[in-house]
């Protein structure tokens, strides 16, 4: 099922999850375990990320490095793939610009329209520092917008290469949203436009980028309609959970930390850091959820456990919780 389907059928707000591929080499009983125990709330789907090659040295003997280009984390579609035949549970595969040709995005996208997969999320991707070289008249997608239009011609029968009788694949497209701004863009009115060319290139819906402080996500949400957007805009959600947090996530996502928040965790000891992270996420939901908003999206990655303690709390208010029509 497409996540606007999704989010249509919902009597209540939906909460969703977001994880990542484990390292090349991992084993997928740790996804399984993951969401095993989310599964007591009944995610309506589960995002799956992806991960462009990337370059890395390695030194050899006599002070000599080698450079070697992989992938970390490999596995998306097979990922995606297993989640909705041992759970039937609908996945939403992220596709990348950065690292992948577009003849390797019309590759992907036919794998996953077989497997019965119904919804992506094109988004350009990190720059890894690795640009694979194009060979063989191959082309690759520059911005997000181009990724956009891929899909939307296969979903119009439009492939590569003019293909007689082509069947139309027929995917729900998600799009990333900067609250904040994104990075690259010079202000959030400019970075909103460029949402807007997106999804009148035909993407469906938009999922945030994290936030720590809602009035950013309502003041988003209101520019949006102002510019003329009207697709669902679902707030992404990240919970702090450690000291670190408060320089990474700043340095690595562009976001803010509020004040309080900051100083809460700095003057906290190692053991109540994460019990501060849940309450902050606690509060934030639940004022999301009173303001109406479709859904809420969590950034889990790996550990479910503080989700969950989010989201037991969070549905404890029962005219909160979402039920869904399965289908």
């Amino acid at each position: 099922m497409k996540v606007t389907e999704h989010l249509d059928r919902a009597t209540k707000p939906l909460i969703s999850y977001e994880i990542i591929p484990p390292k090349r080499g991992g084993s997928i009983e740790g996804v399984f375990e993951t969401i095993d125990s989310i599964l007591p709330f009944k995610p309506p789907f589960i995002d799956v990320t992806s991960h462009a090659a990337e370059v890395e040295l390695e030194e050899q003997p006599g002070g000599v490095f080698r450079r070697r280009v992989k992938r970390k984390r490999p596995g998306t579609i097979g990922l995606c793939a297993a989640i909705k035949h041992h759970y039937n549970i609908d996945t939403v595969p992220h596709l990348l610009c950065h690292g992948f040709t577009r003849q390797e995005t019309e590759d992907a996208l036919i794998e996953l329209n077989y497997l019965g997969i119904d919804n992506v999320l094109a988004i350009r991707g990190d720059d890894t520092g690795y640009q694979k070289k194009l060979m063989n008249g191959r082309t690759r997608n520059e911005y997000a917008i181009d990724l956009v239009r891929q899909i939307v011609d296969m979903n119009n029968g439009q492939y590569l290469e003019d293909l007689i009788d082509a069947t139309p694949t027929d995917f729900c497209i998600g799009i990333a949203g900067y609250p904040e701004k994104h990075f690259e863009s010079p202000n959030l009115e400019w970075g909103i436009q460029k949402t807007k060319e997106k999804v009148e290139a035909g993407a469906d819906y938009i999922v945030t980028q994290m936030f720590f402080r809602n009035q950013k996500f309502f003041d988003y949400v209101e520019k949006c309609r102002d510019a003329g957007i009207t697709v669902p805009i679902i707030p992404g959600i990240k919970i702090l959970t450690s000291r670190r947090h408060l320089n990474f996530l700043p340095r690595y996502f562009h976001i803010d930390l509020p004040k309080e928040l900051s100083k809460a965790v700095e003057q906290a000891d190692d053991d109540s850091i994460e019990d501060i992270g849940v309450e902050w996420a606690v509060q934030q939901s639940m004022e999301l959820l009173e303001a109406g908003v479709p859904s809420l999206h969590f950034y889990i990655m790996q550990s479910s456990t503080v989700a969950s303690r989010v989201v037991k709390s969070i549905t404890d208010h029962k005219e909160l919780f979402a039920v869904t029509e399965q289908g």
